[in-house]
């Protein structure tokens, strides 16, 4: 694979959170060009968005590209679903997954891709209960207490 420079214009830190990210989906997404010009701006919001299957095709649903400011007229809805360009294969491995009891496709980021098209990546979820928030949160204040006691103790040295 390339290596790949990302332009990051939203993420959804709470994804990592609220769900286990089993499978991550790289997909282009059909927009208008006022949503072009919003997402440069670096104004979108994928906190409540998912991806949901209407006629055999992905869309992302309640993401939240702002009106872009000097669009009069032609401006977009700005909570309009939007199509999700993926492989056969790759909707149909997802759909399956989702049809499987507490599975959700949930947006973790929109970026601009090193070509300058505008990508989401989307992770196959599968929801956290309380006590597994919980236990993140418990190892992740873990990892930082030692990091601060190693660091403290290479000072002393």
């Amino acid at each position: 694979m390339k290596d790949t420079i990302k332009n990051i214009v939203a993420q959804n830190r709470k994804a990592r959170h609220d769900y286990f990210i089993e499978e991550i989906f790289e997909a282009g997404i059909v927009l208008e060009g006022t949503e072009v010009k919003s997402l440069r701006e670096g104004k979108a919001s994928i906190v409540d968005a998912h991806a949901s299957e209407t006629h055999g095709s992905l869309y992302l649903l309640n993401c939240y590209i702002p009106e872009y400011s000097k669009a009069n007229r032609f401006n977009h809805f700005p909570r309009r679903p939007r199509k999700l360009l993926l492989h056969k294969r790759e909707i149909n491995k997802l759909l399956g997954k989702v049809k499987l009891k507490g599975y959700t496709i949930v947006p973790i980021s929109i970026y601009f891709n090193n070509r300058n098209k505008a990508k989401i990546e989307l992770g196959l979820a599968k929801g956290k209960a309380q006590h597994d928030k919980r236990a993140t949160i418990k190892e992740r204040e873990w990892e930082r207490e030692k990091g601060r006691i190693s660091k403290r103790g290479s000072d002393d040295s």
